[in-house]
């Protein structure tokens, strides 16, 4: 289904709903770009894709712990190498403009070149859960501030004799 004896590296920018994905050879020619969908379909569609344009040596992608976290784990079973690649800097984004193709071909060439080497976190296991759990208890302890806060506030604006009745009362009571 690949290209016969062309090796090539994909480079994918992530997003909500759509991933844009470029394809570059082993020499940096721009090859092609394409976008694929955010759901298993669009996964295994982007795979194929990359397949048929040759042997795939990595694909770098940016936001694989977030955005394309999913992809980047379909992809590591599927035997392909991932690179986290870091964003392009600003100044670099300035010279070269901002659009998704252009965003996907850096990520492809970042690999190539060798500024890309990090390895994706598999965001699964122990770490992971404790990093969800660690997620719901900031989550509840700013809810639980923001209410206190709250009855505080409301507090002042009450009137006198509720004022007084609530005043020296432990935030546990109020």
């Amino acid at each position: 289904m690949s290209a016969p004896g062309i090796a090539v590296i994909g480079g994918v920018d992530t997003h909500t709903d759509i991933h844009q994905a470029a394809v570059i050879d082993s020499v940096g020619r721009h090859l092609d770009t394409q976008s694929f969908e955010t759901t298993s379909a669009g996964y295994g569609q982007l795979l194929a894709w990359l397949r048929a344009q040759g042997e795939v040596i990595a694909v770098g992608m940016e936001g694989t712990g977030a955005y394309g976290a999913e992809l980047a784990r379909f992809l590591t079973a599927s035997g392909i190498t991932v690179v986290e690649v870091d964003r392009p800097d600003r100044r670099a984004r300035r010279a070269h403009g901002k659009s998704d193709p252009i965003d996907a071909y850096a990520a492809a060439t970042a690999v190539l070149s060798g500024r890309a080497s990090g390895t994706p976190k598999s965001r699964d296991g122990i770490v992971e859960a404790i990093r969800a759990l660690r997620v719901v208890r900031k989550s509840a302890v700013k809810a639980r501030t923001q209410t206190i806060n709250q009855i505080r506030s409301l507090m002042v604006t009450a009137p006198s004799a509720l004022r007084d009745k609530l005043r020296g009362l432990p935030t546990s009571v109020l």
